[in-house]
């Protein structure tokens, strides 16, 4: 209910107005995301590569209302891309959500800004992530990527969530072609007819996305490139101790070396467990969100851990 509750606050303009007014937020905030301009992302991506760990920068924005905002949108992408392409030392690349560029609007003008992205990103030698958002826009999503495939782009790949019931189809399909995969639980509210309403199915359907997604990483030889920017098939985007413990132990069961796997976490989560990975011997990419629209990303961290509400109120009674 709680959770619920908090996915329909991050969606409401009225709460956005309210929550961004009060000071105390963004300093709960802040704990989860790096700043509001770029040069704070890159500063955070620097003092990640120092400790081992590769990053992937996230220009934050959503569900972009007019072309004029979706061209905005893209021309902040492109100065992250160019800031990359200037530093070859930075270990990062980018994710992006596809509503933030046009999706919701018209899906030739998404296409259109998803094309030029991607041609700018091989310019700059790295990487994109496109983002999986709520199933409104699931298809719409995967049809793009395969549409930007079919234009010669091997610098893309997605991001499935486990919560779905479609998940598995989905990535079998991706792993024909060898997608690089995100693997994600999911954070937004999704019926009983789209998605796993328990937990522990969430679970195990994400064990058994992550057996496949290691299967096929082993059988093309994928493995992290040299500089960090491109990432092996396999991403296990989670901070679930028994999911990490299930993908090492498949790794090693099956013969998959570590750098043929990598493990994600998110920005202000759990440092202790990205730096015992590294250590461990395992790339681990931290996901670094920046900027001004930071609401939605914000709400949806506080309703995925109850432990991220107490930060969020402690932040209140500090004034």
């Amino acid at each position: 209910m709680l959770r619920s509750f908090l996915i329909y606050l991050s969606k409401a303009a009225w709460a956005q107005n309210l929550i961004m007014s009060w000071g105390f937020a963004w300093r709960a905030a802040s704990r989860f995301i790096a700043g509001t301009k770029l040069e704070d992302a890159l500063r955070v991506v620097c003092e990640l590569n120092a400790k081992g760990i590769n990053a992937t920068l996230d220009h934050l924005g959503e569900h972009t209302s007019t072309p004029e905002e979706a061209q905005q949108a893209a021309d902040a992408i492109f100065t992250t891309l160019d800031a990359l392409g200037a530093d070859a030392g930075l270990r990062g690349n980018v994710s992006i959500k596809l509503t933030q560029i046009g999706l919701g609007l018209d899906e030739t003008l998404c296409a259109e800004n998803l094309e030029r992205i991607l041609a700018r990103a091989r310019q700059n030698r790295t990487f994109i992530r496109i983002d999986i958002e709520d199933t409104p826009y699931t298809d719409k999503t995967i049809n793009l990527y395969y549409a930007m495939r079919e234009k010669g782009y091997e610098n893309v790949g997605m991001a499935v969530q486990s919560y779905l019931y479609r998940a598995e189809a989905d990535l079998r399909r991706m792993m024909q072609d060898g997608t690089r995969v995100r693997l994600v639980k999911g954070a937004y509210r999704e019926p009983p007819d789209k998605a796993f309403p328990k937990k522990a199915d969430v679970d195990a359907n994400y064990d058994l996305l992550t057996k496949i997604l290691t299967d096929t990483s082993l059988a093309l030889n994928s493995s992290i490139s040299a500089d960090g920017r491109t990432p092996p098939i396999p991403a296990i985007a989670t901070h679930d101790e028994k999911r990490i413990a299930f993908a090492k132990s498949y790794a090693e069961k099956v013969g998959l070396p570590k750098t043929g796997l990598e493990f994600q976490m998110l920005y202000g989560i759990r440092r202790d467990l990205q730096e015992r990975l590294v250590k461990e011997g395992y790339p681990v990419r931290v996901y670094v969100p920046f900027g001004t629209h930071w609401y939605p990303y914000f709400m949806r961290r506080l309703a995925e851990r109850p432990a991220n509400i107490w930060f969020f109120v402690s932040n209140f009674f500090k004034g």
